[in-house]
């Protein structure tokens, strides 16, 4: 599965965000940790996940390539916490 990511500024949070899209669309939005959080900061959280990725508890990756695989996964049908 192909990814396409574009960089966004969340406004609400200013934070910096990707937009995490597929074939069939939006899928995800990812924000970067701030500083606030300590020594999770410069890690990736999922924000909003849309079809598959919809999610009541949102993961946090070490990096991008962690999100990308836990995402592709996901819409491969592997399971993942």
């Amino acid at each position: 599965m192909k990814l396409r990511l574009v960089p966004t500024q969340i406004a609400a949070i200013d934070a910096d965000g990707l937009l995490v899209f597929t074939d069939v669309g939006l899928v995800a939005v990812l924000v970067r940790l701030s500083e606030l959080h300590g020594e999770e900061a410069g890690q990736w959280f999922l924000e909003a996940g849309f079809g598959d990725l919809d999610r009541h508890q949102r993961p946090i990756f070490r990096d991008i390539d962690a999100a990308q695989e836990w995402i592709a996964n996901r819409f491969a049908g592997v399971a993942n916490p």
